[in-house]
């Protein structure tokens, strides 16, 4: 398996929780961090650093040519454009700055209608129902007909082809990676804006062979540092937005009756930018092009396989999602009776296991999974053990046999 290899780049799996050696599955939320992209982002603050752009001394120089080859990186891992790639704080920003603008633009009025699905993380639905009731455009949503929250094609079933779809290349509850390929065939002339943050760690993409027209997504999930992100977006669509920030490198002209913006991609990067956090978000990329997406892809499906095939047999435990090879990453499940917050805790506190238990910031689809489940479960959430490149099947069977005895501890109740 591909995690016995670079285990040892991951110095938190050797740290011991209450006597147990730590296993993270936790990696939806966010990743671990390897000990080469933090090196070479410590040598980076203590050597290179400076602000970007506008000063000619060495150091400013470096920070520039440093932030412009993670543009141009990111350029060919996306099969895009450099002047496409915008660097933003991370998924939830790069989403509002497309609503934002869009609103700013006239580029959505009254008359316009956003397809937005009930499985979708808040920061690609909340957005566009609040600016709806600000500015008069009107959303539909997509509810999931399949078992558990899992999204169709068939699901997309509207009478008048919406402006704007956004929706999730992989569901952050149920690990479902969406055909977007097909949502794309569907609506041709939509406008398709893609929440990346879950599916992009895994695996390496076409923007033009996919057909979308903006894609978010977030460094902190692929082994980067938090607070940075990257909005693509097609230039056609970019030059007709208005920015949603504004300042600093963003702006050409100021004159008191009137502002010019800069070219793209500066038009969308207001401020000082996160540039430690952008020379991180190059070395994870980089650290992951080592290992190889494919390889990553394969061994992460090995694990969620393996690990819905474990948890599956196990009496009183509910699983989440549609169960086969389009579930990637991410098994979530309940057990009968067990608040998921004691679970979560007792995997912890217990066995060193670190899983997320909650709502996943998706409560529109967990008040669907709630109506179909046949357990008893006090809250409208999950836990949710999610894996990546450092995890091992024998870790996945340690937390078989704590959801066991964890199942045992309340049968005494």
């Amino acid at each position: 398996m591909l995690s016995r290899s670079i285990r040892d780049d991951f110095p938190a799996l050797d740290r011991k929780i209450n006597g147990n050696k730590l296993i993270y599955f936790d990696s939806a939320a966010s990743t671990l961090k390897p000990k080469l992209v933090i090196e070479r982002l410590s040598n980076f603050y203590l050597n290179n650093y400076a602000n970007v752009h506008r000063a000619v001394h060495t150091l400013a120089s470096e920070s520039t040519q440093m932030l412009e080859y993670t543009r141009e990186k990111l350029a060919k891992f996306l099969n895009a454009r450099e002047e496409e790639i915008i660097f933003t704080s991370g998924t939830t920003m790069s989403i509002n700055l497309v609503v934002e603008s869009f609103v700013r633009s006239g580029m959505l009025s009254s008359s316009d209608s956003v397809l937005v699905t009930l499985v979708e993380h808040h920061a690609n639905f909340v957005p566009w129902i609040r600016l709806s009731k600000l500015h008069n455009f009107h959303v539909d949503v997509v509810a999931p007909t399949g078992r558990f929250g899992e999204l169709k094609i068939e699901d997309f079933n509207v009478k008048k082809e919406p402006k704007i779809i956004a929706v999730t290349f992989q569901s952050n509850v149920t690990g479902q990676v969406i055909d977007i390929e097909k949502i794309r065939e569907k609506f041709p002339n939509a406008i398709l804006l893609v929440d990346g943050a879950q599916y992009i760690p895994h695996k390496k993409i076409d923007v033009k062979k996919l057909g979308i027209d903006f894609l978010a997504f977030s460094a902190h999930k692929m082994l980067g540092p938090s607070g940075v992100g990257v909005l693509w977006g097609k230039k056609g669509f970019l030059e007709k937005m208005e920015p949603f920030l504004y300042g600093g490198e963003m702006i050409d002209k100021v004159g008191l009756d009137n502002v010019t913006f800069n070219v793209l991609p500066y038009k969308f990067e207001a401020g000082t930018p996160n540039i430690g956090g952008i020379a991180g978000l190059l070395f994870a990329l980089e650290y992951l092009e080592g290992v190889g997406f494919e390889n990553l892809e394969e061994h992460i499906k090995k694990l969620t396989q393996y690990a819905i095939e474990k948890l599956s047999k196990i009496k009183d435990v509910e699983l989440y999602g549609p169960l086969n090879e389009n579930q990637l990453g991410i098994v979530s499940f309940n057990i009968n009776g067990v608040h998921p917050h004691d679970v979560a805790h007792l995997l912890d506190e217990k066995f060193g296991i670190a899983v997320r238990s909650g709502h996943h910031c998706a409560q529109p689809l967990m008040k669907i999974l709630k109506t179909q489940s046949c357990l008893d479960v006090f809250p409208n959430s999950t836990c949710r053990a999610s894996f990546y490149a450092y995890n091992t099947l024998e870790e996945i069977d340690i937390l078989a046999m704590a959801i066991n005895k964890i199942k045992e501890w309340f049968d005494v109740f």
